[in-house]
C-alpha cells in the first residue's frame, strides 16, 4: 500500500505531467490494493488528498454534474483521466474568475449542481 500511495502521490504532484497524464499514472498506481480495483471515488479521494490544487474527487454526484452541463463520461476503463480532462476542458472555457479555480474547486461545483 505504501509503495502505491507513493507512486501516487509523486504523479499526482508532478507538474512535468499534464493534469490527465498525472491522473492516468496515478489511478494506475493505486489500481491493484484491495479496495482501489474497481471504481474511482476512493482512489480520486487520495490523489485529490495528495494534490489538492491538482486533482479533482470523483463521485456519482460528480459525474451526474457532468452530465447536467451535456458532458457524457462513459464508465469505460480510464475514466478518472477522462474526468480529469472534462474538468481542465471546464476551466479552459470559463469565464474570469472560475477559469482560475483548482480541479478541486470545480468538483465542489460539479457537486452542488446535484445537490
Amino acid at each position: 500500500m505504501r509503495r502505491a500511495t507513493a507512486a501516487a502521490t509523486a504523479a499526482a504532484r508532478d507538474t512535468s505531467l499534464s493534469r490527465r497524464s498525472a491522473a492516468r499514472a496515478d489511478r494506475a498506481a493505486l489500481a491493484s490494493p484491495p479496495g482501489f480495483r474497481t471504481g474511482d471515488a476512493l482512489a480520486s479521494a487520495v490523489l485529490t488528498a495528495a494534490a489538492p490544487d491538482r486533482m479533482a474527487a470523483y463521485d456519482r454526484r460528480a459525474h451526474d454534474g457532468l452530465h447536467a452541463l451535456g458532458i457524457n463520461l462513459s464508465h469505460a476503463p480510464g475514466r478518472y483521466s477522462r474526468y480529469i480532462e472534462a474538468i481542465d476542458q471546464l476551466l479552459t472555457a470559463a469565464p474570469d474568475p472560475i477559469r482560475n479555480w483548482t480541479a478541486r474547486d470545480n468538483d465542489t461545483a460539479l457537486y452542488w449542481i446535484t445537490a
